[in-house]
């Protein structure tokens, strides 16, 4: 498992009407000691306030810095990100969510780990309110077991893990596939996520749509690692739109899932493919 500091990277970079927080995570995206070749603002509908915050930032960003908007119909979360991975142009794609503040080798450490045949599993931090209210006022993040973060959480990053170790990142990685698949901190090869037509439109509203795409990714060979000690995140505090119970399947976007993992599904009819303006762009 060697580096490939040579791929070029785009980043995703998922967002809804918080341009304080969406700020704050591109100001940690320009500070990457392994800086992507692009970054790709995929907005659900948010209004014009981040359109023009995206527009300032470009014109100091170190990498291309755009813009992809659609219009608010509700929680597509999957459409706006296909339509991210469809006008990236990098080989290899990383996926975040502009509600996190992301470790200054973040991007380095997905390029460590990179390996063909496997897509990554980072985590998060979940910071408490008033540090998610420091943080937004200007605060570095803390990457370190005393941070202030609620570890308990059942989708967070655990104490043990919240320091950066490559060296233990690198036997995690060979010694345990899997981890908690959540979309705000996964990468993969541009083609991997092509072959599957990337995530499945008709998953609209909370939850399920990034579990979907990494059953079809399984199903159709590739494997799932675990990054722990690297890639670290923090996320910031808002409420959260999840259901009570997440594997409720009288949830339709659950069913989706459960149709994929129980008959070996690896493509979707209402994926990437439909954004071929995109994809055919030069």
């Amino acid at each position: 498992m060697n580096a490939v500091p040579e791929l070029r990277v785009s980043v995703v970079l998922l967002t809804y009407n918080w341009p304080a927080a969406l700020e704050r995570m591109l100001e940690r995206l320009a500070m990457q000691t392994q800086l992507p070749h692009e970054v790709i603002v995929a907005d659900d509908g948010s209004g014009p306030d981040t359109a023009a915050l995206v527009e300032r930032v470009a014109r100091i960003f170190p990498v291309p810095l755009r813009h992809l908007w659609q219009e608010d119909r509700g929680f597509r979360a999957a459409r706006a990100r296909n339509r991210g991975i469809a006008a990236s142009r990098g080989d290899y794609v990383i996926l975040l969510d502009g509600d996190m503040l992301v470790h200054p080798a973040f991007v380095a450490d997905h390029l460590m780990l990179a390996e063909r045949g496997y897509f990554l599993q980072g985590g998060r931090l979940k910071a408490t309110p008033e540090e998610s209210a420091r943080l937004l006022a200007g605060g570095a993040p803390v990457f370190a077991p005393w941070c202030r973060a609620d570890f308990d959480e059942f989708d967070g990053t655990r104490r043990l893990y919240a320091f950066r170790a490559p060296w233990l990142a690198r036997w995690k990685a060979r010694s345990r596939n899997g981890g908690r698949v959540m979309s705000c901190n996964m990468s993969f090869w541009r083609d991997d996520l092509l072959r599957v037509n990337g995530f499945d439109e008709r998953m609209e509203g909370y939850g399920a749509e990034d579990r979907e795409l990494a059953a079809r990714l399984e199903n159709a060979g590739l494997r799932r690692r675990a990054l722990k000690w690297c890639a670290l995140a923090v996320h910031l505090w808002h409420n959260t739109r999840s259901p009570p119970d997440v594997d409720d399947l009288d949830l339709p976007n659950n069913r989706l899932f459960h149709a994929t993992r129980t008959q070996g599904i690896t493509w979707c009819e209402r994926g990437i493919s439909q954004h071929a303006d995109l994809l055919d762009a030069p």
